[in-house]
């Protein structure tokens, strides 16, 4: 795949993929705005165009995982959460490259990083 940021959220505690988690993708520079915001799919990943590469350039970004707020909504141990919004900054230098930023979390830590 070309170019494109896909976002992806696993809940491993669960063993599912996080399916409706509240999902940001943002550009801080050069120019701060919103590339693109959702829910995440029942495969975990958020379908937006920005996945193909659709406004997306070099530059400095931050996804936002909404991970509070889909735990509270799975109850049980996980309804009062230590994580709430996690952030995760990062530099895209080559826009051709497809960034894939899976995302495996529990109630109480995660792991975060660009995969292939």
């Amino acid at each position: 795949m070309a170019g494109g940021i896909s976002l992806h959220a696993v809940d491993v505690a669960r063993g599912v993929p996080a399916e409706g988690m509240e999902v940001e993708l943002w550009m801080r520079a050069p120019t701060p705005h919103q590339v693109a915001q959702g829910r995440l799919g029942a495969n975990g990943q958020l379908d937006h165009a920005s996945v193909r590469g659709d406004g997306v350039e070099a530059g400095e970004y931050e996804a936002l995982f909404h991970i509070g707020v889909y735990l509270r909504a799975h109850g049980g141990a996980q309804a009062s959460p230590f994580l709430e919004v996690l952030p995760f900054r990062f530099q895209l230098r080559d826009a051709t490259q497809h960034v894939h930023l899976p995302l495996k979390f529990t109630a109480w830590g995660c792991a975060l990083f660009r995969g292939s």
